[in-house]
């Protein structure tokens, strides 16, 4: 038996995607041993929100084809919508610091945001990629992508014209004293991200895998024509498809408003940051974007260990590079059809 586990494991090593995680585990490791576990704290609260990120944006790839590049300007609405609702909130929390709302405020915030950017991506899609669908087909990914980079345009000077350019943040959603994990102490609103964005993870996988509608959105990134053929609302699963991938953006800007302060180009990291990693596991691998988003939150926070804050996006890049040029499909080569094979 335990030859037979050996045997399996090495086999899975050599796979790029098997030996890549091997190897971050590896470093996870020798980094905690190194620096200590609060480096290993901060690898898992930033990757869950990279995480949840990266996954809808390559389902948005996956399943609609379109090259999302006002994915960060939708984390932007959430996080805009988030503030103009915990701001008043908060101020009633500070004249009645005793209310049974100082838990509920942070999760209405980060709900609202959600529900507003989930009905500006039906918009989206509505009044944009639809039209554009029905007229014509051809060079649909360069025309998508012009379109994005163009709503990405709209809304960033839309928000410096009617909210201003100010920075528009929170010092903190919940109050009380950081927990105390590992000797390292982790802010309430940290934990407490991390613990809603890995349910929101879940239920995303859930909603996918068991659910009629999920298995709707799986058959049309896999088949357009098959799915038209056994009834399947095509027009409909775009819709929903486009408003889940905005919503889920932006749950996380919502979400992270404490670290993130909404101005006209916040989502600039983050967008920058999802396609690092759509791109490192291969495109529309929905659940490889899971995993990636783990690997280059490790690439980052080690980077800035050893490195420095300043070259946190170059060296992950660098490494991200060189593995593509060996293998340019992604390190889970995935099965998923996406934009290179339609």
């Amino acid at each position: 038996m335990v030859k037979s586990f050996s045997k399996a494991l090495s086999g899975w090593i050599k796979t790029a995607g098997g030996l890549t995680i091997f190897l971050s585990i590896i470093l996870a490791i020798v980094i905690t041993l190194d620096r200590g576990p609060y480096v290993l704290v901060n690898v898992v609260v930033t990757g869950g929100m990279l995480a949840l990120v990266a996954m809808v944006l390559a389902m948005i790839l996956g399943v609609m084809n379109v090259a999302q590049f006002a994915h960060g300007e939708y984390f932007m609405i959430g996080s805009l919508t988030a503030y103009y609702i915990f701001t008043p909130l908060s101020g009633y929390l500070d004249q009645h610091p005793g209310a049974a709302l100082a838990f509920w405020a942070p999760l209405i915030a980060i709900l609202g945001g959600f529900i507003v950017g989930g009905i500006a991506g039906a918009i989206t899609e509505r009044m944009v990629f639809r039209p554009l669908r029905k007229r014509s087909r051809e060079n649909w990914v360069m025309n998508t992508f012009l379109l994005t980079v163009g709503i990405s345009v709209i809304l960033v000077n839309g928000h410096q014209l009617l909210f201003g350019p100010d920075f528009k943040g929170i010092v903190k959603y919940w109050s009380g004293a950081p927990y105390s994990i590992m000797d390292v102490f982790i802010s309430r609103d940290r934990t407490y991200v991390f613990f809603l964005a890995i349910m929101v993870v879940l239920l995303f996988w859930l909603f996918m895998a068991h659910t009629r509608t999920g298995r709707a959105i799986r058959a049309v990134s896999q088949d357009e024509t098959g799915a038209l053929m056994v009834g399947i609302n095509y027009d409909g699963i775009m819709m929903l498809t486009m408003a889940i991938g905005c919503a889920l953006a932006a749950i996380a800007g919502s979400s992270l408003l404490f670290m993130f302060p909404s101005y006209p180009t916040v989502g600039l990291e983050p967008l920058y940051m999802a396609w690092i990693i759509v791109i490192l596991v291969g495109l529309g691998n929905i659940m490889g974007a899971f995993v990636g988003g783990f690997i280059v939150a490790l690439l980052k926070v080690a980077t800035v260990e050893y490195v420095g804050a300043g070259w946190d996006f170059v060296i992950p890049v660098g490494i991200i590079i060189i593995v593509l040029i060996f293998k340019p499909s992604g390190i889970f080569g995935t099965a998923v059809r996406g934009v290179l094979d339609k």
